[in-house]
């Protein structure tokens, strides 16, 4: 078995800077990039939940139970039998990894990213060539970068879309043009695309269709914790065309976690089945709050630039040079507790600490303009400190 690594990013970035973020109780929290969180009582309302009394709480199929495979299937355009749940995308890339790469072996990923998309390919041993997407090209892919990274020793390539952390899509041109790339530079290569954002789309806008099932070398993963605020059911999957890799994932599932929550599985696949109950509230809400962002972020323009995104509760923001020096910056970041605010460092995803994520799905309605008021503050003290 491969030997363990420290985390990269985890070794730079304060341990109790990101116990921090995971504490969703300060009370302007625009850390948090899922929208508000479900509750069990809304969840119980929905329809196909009428006998759970009697669901037994043995262990669960490795691959997943048949009623939600059968509803993330639905849910994205694929066969049930191309389906393998998993406890979050996070663990799914990393039974992908484990599966693909040897010692030896490259993985290309596009960063900033989700830290453990990053640390559980160094955690397997897996040499990771990133591509390094800049706020200034508002995170789109860069291809020839891609292609640059791209060699006959690439198993893998891991992408998100939306992207975390700034909610940028990558488009279905880019993806092709990807696949092209990896034919020509990297056959060996399979492409993983995190979707977990996919369907946290603003008001009547559609969501971008699922990328599973458009070519056999793509994988897909996703989770109902984001768009559909269900973190705590732990409960995510991939999608996956070949048929030999879909068994050896499916063993290596059974070989370290064995198989999923049922209980966490059943109340999923109720969800999904009723997703759009759910959702279409969610995308008003994320709506207004992306408009009071855009004026909030138009008026703070001597302070931040932004970069709007296509899909998600989040995006990201940075402090502007002329404006804050590196002194500045160190300042921002020890104000914010003083004020109750919660930010992501972009340090965690691999950015500068000028960035940071910011959510706006997750605080209710009437709690999101005090916290930019609060933030607006921390701006306005900071440059008259400089």
């Amino acid at each position: 078995m491969k030997p363990l690594q420290k985390s990269a990013w985890g070794g730079r970035f304060p341990y109790n800077e990101i116990i921090s973020l995971l504490d969703v109780n300060r009370p302007f929290n625009l850390a948090e990039s899922t929208s508000q969180d479900l509750t069990v009582g809304e969840l119980m309302e929905l329809a196909g939940l009428e006998s759970i009394r009697d669901l037994k709480l043995g262990y669960g199929a490795s691959a997943g139970s048949a009623v939600l495979r059968e509803a993330i299937a639905a849910n994205v355009g694929v066969s049930p039998e191309q389906v393998i749940s998993t406890q979050g995308t996070a663990l799914g890339l990393f039974l992908l990894a484990f599966e693909l790469c040897r010692d030896g072996d490259e993985a290309v990923l596009a960063t900033p990213c989700f830290p453990p998309s990053r640390d559980s390919l160094l955690g397997l041993g897996v040499k990771v060539r990133e591509v390094k997407l800049s706020f200034e090209s508002n995170y789109r892919m860069d291809l020839d970068q891609l292609a640059a990274k791209l060699s006959g020793k690439t198993r893998l390539v891991s992408i998100a879309s939306p992207q975390n952390p700034s909610g940028v899509q990558t488009s279905r041109t880019d993806i092709e043009a990807m696949l092209a790339l990896i034919e020509r530079r990297s056959p060996q290569a399979m492409l993983f695309i995190d979707e977990t954002y996919r369907e946290a789309s603003y008001g009547r806008d559609v969501p971008a269709n699922s990328l599973a099932g458009l070519d056999s070398r793509i994988v897909t993963g996703s989770s109902i914790s984001k768009a559909l605020g269900a973190p705590g059911l732990r409960t995510g999957w991939l999608t996956v065309s070949d048929a030999d890799l879909r068994a050896r994932l499916t063993v290596a599932k059974m070989n370290t976690v064995l198989s999923g929550s049922v209980l966490d599985e059943t109340l999923a696949a109720a969800l999904l089945r009723n997703k759009e109950s759910v959702l279409a509230p969610r995308r008003q809400l994320l709506a207004g709050a992306l408009e009071e962002l855009t004026t909030w972020c138009h008026g703070e323009r001597r302070h931040v630039d932004w970069v709007r995104p296509d899909a998600g509760a989040l995006c990201c923001l940075r402090l502007r040079s002329d404006t804050f020096d590196e002194g500045a910056v160190a300042r921002f970041w020890s104000a914010l507790p003083g004020h109750d605010l919660q930010l992501a460092s972009g340090q965690w995803f691999g950015e500068s600490n000028r960035v940071f994520r910011l959510g706006f799905g997750y605080l209710p309605a009437a709690r999101l303009s005090p916290a930019l008021a609060a933030l607006s503050l921390v701006l306005e003290t900071v440059e008259k400190q400089s």
